[in-house]
């Protein structure tokens, strides 16, 4: 019996036992093909939902900051016959400057739709003046067919220049949820806010164009922002590209989602497609605004929408143009004959009169790009401080806020316990008795994912029906919980066991069984459209433990991370039904950047709160946070469970707890 017992010891390192994982082929990127999926109303719903929350994640929307007051400086006014441009600056957050002009009709009776207008990659900016894309030129015309409308510059473009570059951000900056992209969307939120505290606007008719870059940041606030109601992103949506600029690629944006679903995110609000035959807009017509009219469809909306395509290279020229003056004419005017809307001449102001700091300079406490994160962090440390829970009401309301942050910042999917699979594979080790235990090898996954954890699991012998689950998770992988001579499951296993308990071991993503896999992290945008291996492993962890919460033979579900699994086990265990919870902090730094950069390097994670918030998820379940040393700080943690009275159910300890002690504490709860 001993000897087939031994076959354990090296079963995992068989070639013949490896897994095949569709998480270790070829990183998705900007230009890997999409093809849309195709969503019923009630899936859509859903979607929608869960993708304006992972857009807000990944821009550093959550949790809402503060609101700070704009100081808005409009000067510099220029009178023409039928409309006016002013300069304008204005503050998001303080020290942070938006900068831009503002045209407004004259001679006509307000108050006026208000137009959001985003520039794009243009050489100039929102000076660009040329054949193939006029701002100025559609600005000016807009304000003549009566609009109130703001072009203001992207990120270090033109004035913003002056305080930060353009290719701002980069892995520490993402910790934080801080990025180029982010920085912008705030620049195009507060526009709306500026838009509105103007006495000639209309509140109700905001309408928000740009092409190209300009185009992402329509599209990406049109999803967020409800209060644009009329948009018409040009050359930019489209299933084979999807955009080339640090600007339209925050971290975690586009997981498992493209362009499509970010601009349908407009229904049923009207939206135009304006597309060109010389981009990557080609094929609008035959696919992107299909796949979009579906969703209008859904809302019975099919006249909202709208496509045209112009036979030329990446544009916003004056056939572009035109085809947007006519759909806002539409929905803003009340025009019956939209097509009337064609451009007229127009003659553009001198750079200095329209550049805000041309004479003058920008304010004192305006902030310098270094001084950005550390502001940004500041800022964000104090917007988590308030979601703490001080009672069991707030701790379900910063589950939904929090816990859902932590969620898409993980770029977890939980999923139901019925699409977890458990499969025995071909040729895996028969069922193994040894004294009192057997073993069953596994794959776990989820149905129609792709992904495959290979497991151990062990059972006491004779089995009662209904025993407890605990599972262990190695950062080396399962086979580091087995005496690779004598095949003897480690002492934590068997004392377990001894209490009547199975016991689960697994292998993360990128260990054990997995730990043949190559992907580099390292390409431009990687964490746009793919998860890290670190994000992945607690998506294992969630996705093992969904899989034996709710079955009909399970009592109960436990979890205990060992060494650095255990950092890995305290971000899944919160969304989770699992009843115990054993971490190994692994004396991590939880308080520095460097630590998690080297470690978790997991975008956004910081923002949300990261181990606070995970802890928090816990509550008021039994938590058990040992060998955290010095530096794994858990005073967050322990002032929540004193909140909500369940101070008992919490142990800290500074030394890592011996196996006995770890099995003790789950068996007895």
């Amino acid at each position: 019996m001993a000897e087939r017992h031994h076959e354990l010891a090296h079963v995992f390192t068989e070639a013949s036992q490896g897994v095949s994982d569709a998480r270790s082929g070829t990183p998705r990127d900007l230009n890997t093909p999409y093809t849309f999926p195709g969503y019923t109303k009630t899936e859509w719903t859903e979607k929608a939902a869960a993708l304006r929350q992972q857009i807000r994640v990944a821009n550093g929307l959550v949790p809402t900051h503060e609101p700070t007051p704009m100081n808005a400086e409009i000067f510099g006014r220029i009178e023409r016959e039928d409309y006016s441009v002013e300069k304008v600056y204005f503050e998001p957050f303080p020290g942070f400057f938006t900068t831009g002009n503002l045209y407004r009709p004259l001679g006509k009776q307000g108050p006026f739709p208000g137009i959001v207008s985003p520039h794009g990659h243009w050489g100039r900016g929102r000076l660009e003046n040329i054949e193939r894309g006029s701002i100025p030129g559609r600005c000016i015309n807009c304000a003549k067919q009566g609009y109130v409308i703001f072009a203001y510059d992207m990120l270090g473009y033109n004035d913003s220049g002056k305080q930060i570059e353009h290719g701002y951000g980069g892995a520490h900056e993402g910790l934080w949820g801080l990025s180029a992209m982010g920085l912008q969307l705030q620049n195009s939120i507060r526009t709306i806010d500026f838009l509105e505290s103007l006495p000639d606007v209309d509140n109700e008719r905001i309408g928000c164009t740009g092409a190209s870059g300009g185009g992402t940041q329509t599209f990406i606030l049109t999803a967020v922002d409800e209060r644009i109601k009329v948009s018409a992103p040009v050359n930019m949506i489209s299933a084979t590209m999807q955009g080339g600029c640090i600007c339209e690629n925050a971290p975690n944006l586009r997981l498992d989602v493209s362009n499509i679903e970010i601009g349908a995110l407009m229904a049923p609000r009207p939206l135009l497609l304006v597309s060109a035959t010389g981009d990557w807009t080609v094929k609008t017509p035959t696919v992107e605004y299909p796949a979009i009219r579906s969703i209008y469809a859904h809302f019975d909306a099919e006249d909202k929408v709208h496509q045209v395509q112009v036979d030329a290279e990446h544009n916003y020229n004056k056939e572009s143009r035109e085809a947007v003056y006519a759909w806002f004419a539409k929905w803003f005017l009340g025009a019956e004959d939209a097509s009337a809307f064609k451009e007229v001449a127009f003659e553009v102001e001198s750079d200095e009169d329209l550049l805000a700091f041309s004479d003058r300079e920008m304010p004192a406490h305006a902030m310098k790009q270094e001084e950005f994160l550390p502001a940004w962090v500041n800022r964000s440390q104090q917007a988590i401080e308030k979601q703490k829970p001080t009672n069991e009401g707030e701790l379900q309301a910063f589950r939904q806020e929090m816990g859902s942050g932590l969620q898409h910042a993980l770029g977890l999917h939980i999923p139901k316990s019925t699409d977890v699979t458990l499969a025995e594979p071909e040729g895996a080790f028969p069922t193994t008795y040894h004294t009192n235990l057997s073993a069953k090898h596994l794959v776990i996954g989820r149905k129609g994912v792709g992904d495959a954890i290979p497991a151990v699991l062990f059972s006491p012998e004779p089995q009662v029906g209904h025993d407890p689950v605990t599972l262990i998770v190695h950062p080396e992988g399962k086979e580091q919980l087995i005496d690779s001579e004598t095949g003897e499951p480690s002492s934590l296993i068997t004392a377990l066991l001894g209490a009547d308990q199975k016991v689960l071991i697994i292998d993360v993503f990128g260990t054990g069984e997995h730990s043949d896999y190559e992907r580099s992290e390292d390409t431009n945008y990687f964490t746009t459209y793919n998860r890290t291996t670190a994000a992945s492993r607690v998506q294992d962890i969630v996705t093992t433990l969904r899989g034996f919460t709710g079955r009909g033979d399970v009592s109960e579900v436990n979890l205990i991370g060992i060494g650095e699994a255990g950092l890995w086990s305290l971000l899944a265990a919160g969304f989770t039904e699992v009843k115990n919870v054993v971490v190994d902090a692994a004396e991590f730094g939880n308080s520095s950047d460097t630590a998690f950069l080297e470690t978790l390097p997991i975008p956004s994670i910081r923002r949300v709160g990261d181990f606070q918030t995970a802890g928090t998820l816990v509550a008021p379940r039994p938590l058990i946070i040992h060998n955290t040393g010095d530096t794994f700080g858990t005073e967050w943690i322990a002032e929540v469970y004193g909140n909500i009275g369940a101070s008992q159910h919490l142990l800290v300890e500074k030394e890592r707890l011996p196996d006995e002690a770890i099995a003790a504490q789950v068996t007895t709860g």
